[in-house]
């Protein structure tokens, strides 16, 4: 496997990297643009830091990429809508920073707050002046926080730490963390409002561009000071410097901007902005610790292992995909059965989950049942980062639902799709936690393995049935792992599903097909 590094990484990443034989690892600092389209084919990852742009185009051509690692937080360097749909694992990896992000925002909070800058650039200048410029203490004063992620959590310990009154706006926080840390979560307006100084820490995305516009800063005390040490285009750039020219804005520190390198950008004419150069994560500390964190993730993934921090899948922890691992390949299972058995196209399938399941997120699972829906049915790759996309893209609806009634089973998956005018329903659980069963097709209950080829026949319930497919079976030369049936009534209609250790061919089906007593017959590959 080959691993392109096409930004700086720390040695110490690096050292991760080439201690595993099999793969090879090509270090190419400042790669440009046309020569990343023409090489990147030959590589199954790529990890970069900030300089390396991963448009669509490249996604297209790494053909073999099976992840991308982000060494930091951000990935708005990352079409990360294109990498999915081509199957594509975006991580990142936010714990590394963390600490060098905070520090340097409270550091930026104490200079806006005592005017050190400016102080310090006067006195270098020859001019020695206590009085021109008289700070303000942040004891006592209120900080608001916009997002409440690693880094905003940090800078809460640190605010409350020198005295000051937080008030937090983030719609996803829970109040448990909240309560916690001992801070009063607010909506957006009464955090721009209320706050002494306001900070940004949330990721830039179509909900928070431009986060903070004219209207924002209207609402905001007069004299307030801004902070943004996430990403630039939260705050719109232009509102703020008319909020600084009107007096609303009496400080502002900036570590990023919209477009970088901004060495020419109009704020730095003001005094009361004070600027630097992206460097939020520009510690010896934390290079090593992301360069290390993402090396680790990009090998685990290649191996197969669960992909931490991909900011394109569920989040999951490793010990809750160790109890739904099963659940996630049953619901594989169950999808791949319904697709192969339906008569038609699917438009809406609804799928119930009853039991230990819901007490965790089930979109893994989810992801999972989707791939077994379209992996059947289409001539692309399928995995768990694209599957959902590509639902959406085809107009399949997936319905969630959980239920807490357990009528035969307490863990059960069930699947139920119209088509045409039939309701196809398949229902799978874990026999001792581990092993899948099928055990309803429609409303017939079942014993059933769901691997390998299988035969699923619809007949009537009568003697010589099973007879006559085990003959023609056995006839062509095909041998019966396990068969399973279940039936309405005594005499009535029955599905009997059929394990067969090699795929019959059309001629074979068509003998079972021509049975007096069968009604239908499918063929399926569960794998």
């Amino acid at each position: 496997m080959n691993i392109l590094v096409s930004d700086h990484l720390s040695e110490e990443g690096l050292a991760i990297l080439r201690a595993e034989k099999d793969m090879a690892v090509d270090v190419r600092k400042s790669v440009p643009p046309d020569e990343l389209l023409r090489i990147i084919g030959n590589y199954d990852a790529l990890i970069i830091r900030s300089t390396t742009r991963v448009t669509e185009a490249v996604t297209e051509a790494g053909k073999r990429l099976k992840v991308i690692g982000r060494a930091g937080v951000g990935v708005d360097n990352i079409d990360v809508a294109a990498a999915t749909r081509r199957g594509i694992i975006v991580m990142n990896a936010p714990e590394g920073n963390t600490l060098s992000t905070a520090e340097l925002t409270m550091a930026l909070l104490l200079g806006l707050a005592r005017n050190l800058y400016h102080v310090h650039h006067l006195l270098k200048s020859g001019v020695w002046d206590r009085s021109r410029h008289t700070g303000r203490e942040i004891h006592g004063k209120c900080l608001g926080i916009i997002g409440l992620g690693r880094i905003g959590t940090e800078i809460v310990k640190r605010a409350t730490a020198f005295g000051m009154k937080v008030l937090i706006y983030d719609p996803y926080a829970s109040q448990e963390l909240a309560d916690r840390l001992e801070v009063q979560l607010c909506a957006l307006d009464e955090v721009l409002s209320q706050a002494d100084f306001i900070t940004v820490h949330c990721p830039l995305t179509d909900s928070t561009r431009y986060l903070i516009q004219d209207k924002e800063f209207e609402k905001m005390k007069t004299g307030v000071r801004i902070l943004n040490c996430a990403r630039g285009g939260i705050l719109h750039e232009g509102a703020l410097q008319r909020a600084i020219e009107s007096g609303k804005v009496a400080g502002c520190a900036l570590d990023v901007f919209e477009q970088e390198p901004a060495e020419h950008h109009p704020l730095l004419r003001y005094d009361q902005v004070i600027a630097t150069p992206h460097i939020g994560a520009a510690t010896v500390e934390a290079q090593q610790s992301v360069a290390v964190q993402i090396a680790q993730q990009v090998v685990e993934t290649l191996r197969g292992r669960p992909a931490r921090n991909a900011v394109n899948l569920p989040p999951m922890d490793p010990e809750v995909l160790e109890r739904l691992g099963p659940y996630i390949h049953l619901a594989e299972k169950l999808g791949r059965l319904l697709v192969q058995m339906a008569a038609g196209p699917l438009a809406r399938v609804n799928v119930t989950y009853t039991g230990e399941m819901n007490d965790h997120d089930v979109r893994p699972i989810t992801a999972a049942l989707i791939k077994g829906l379209l992996e059947p049915v289409l001539n692309r790759p399928i995995n768990y980062v694209n599957a959902p996309v590509i639902a959406q893209e085809r107009g399949i609806k997936i319905i969630e639902s959980k239920s807490t009634l357990a009528e035969d089973f307490s863990n059960r998956i069930a699947l139920e799709a119209q088509i045409a005018q039939e309701v196809l329903a398949v229902v799978g659980t874990l026999f001792g936690k581990s092993e899948p069963r099928i055990v309803r097709i429609n409303d017939y209950h079942l014993d059933a393995v769901p691997e390998g080829h299988m035969l699923i026949v619809r007949n009537s319930d009568r003697p010589g049935v099973i007879r006559h497919i085990s003959t023609i079976l056995a006839d062509h030369q095909i041998n019966i792992a396990n068969m399973n049936v279940g039936r309405d009534k005594p005499g009535g209609q029955a599905c009997t599903v059929v394990n067969v250790d090699t795929p019959l061919s059309e001629e074979a089906l068509a003998d079972i097909a021509a049975l007096r007593l069968i009604r239908d017959v499918r063929q399926v590959f569960l794998g």
